[in-house]
């Protein structure tokens, strides 16, 4: 597994220390183990895991701004904890409502040893903080425009919106006035076949001096 995973950050032009390879690894088996009793995913091989949730997850590595991150609807923690492990300097809040998710999650934070990582169990728009994030990144949400609505007040004012999408999303990049899109990066994942693509959003510096 290790062999495979450190091939496949080869093919992504990334490279990861043997450290964090290990706990990568380790989070996968973790994965594996709970998604018998608890489907986090429907991914059930191992192997598969890689491509289509380890190395689709660090795609977004490159696009990430600023120390605080958020990943909304973590889910089985993704992207935040391979994300996580591979920015040790920064610090991830991994965010779901689902209580049997973030067990999972809480539970791979402390196996691992993640003092990067906190969880909280919590709808996105009823989520309250003192101190907004620089990233505001998913892979889950339906639309951009749903996140964007849920989200708004989590991030910060010189923060970004990461929407991770699959195909080019065309008909998700009209907003509303208050926010615009800065680029779509379109990401080539090792082993993937697919087309995956990262939409980078931040709020209109126009609109927002207008109010």
């Amino acid at each position: 597994m290790e062999s495979l995973l450190t091939q496949s950050l080869r093919q992504q032009g990334l490279e990861l220390g043997p450290q964090a390879i290990q706990k990568i690894v380790a989070y996968l088996q973790l994965l594996q183990k709970w998604n018998r009793v608890y489907n986090l995913t429907a991914v059930r091989e191992i192997t598969d895991m890689v491509p289509l949730h380890i190395m689709d997850a660090l795609s977004a590595l490159p696009f990430l701004r600023g120390h605080r991150i958020l990943d909304v609807g973590s889910g089985a923690g993704l992207p935040g904890i391979p994300l996580a492990i591979a920015a040790p300097e920064r610090s991830f809040k991994l965010l779901d409502s689902n209580a049997k998710k973030t067990r999972f999650l809480q539970q791979v934070k402390m196996e691992l040893a993640l003092e990067n990582v906190s969880v909280e169990t919590q709808r996105a728009e009823n989520y309250a903080i003192d101190e907004k994030f620089d990233t505001v990144i998913s892979r889950a949400f339906a639309s951009i425009s749903n996140m964007l609505q849920f989200t708004e007040h989590l991030c910060g004012q010189s923060g970004i919106f990461l929407a991770m999408k699959g195909e080019y999303p065309q008909d998700e990049l009209q907003l509303e006035a208050r926010f615009q899109v800065e680029e779509v990066h379109k990401v080539n994942v090792a082993g993937l076949g697919a087309q995956r693509h990262i939409v980078c959003i931040r709020a209109n510096p126009n609109v927002a001096l207008s109010l």
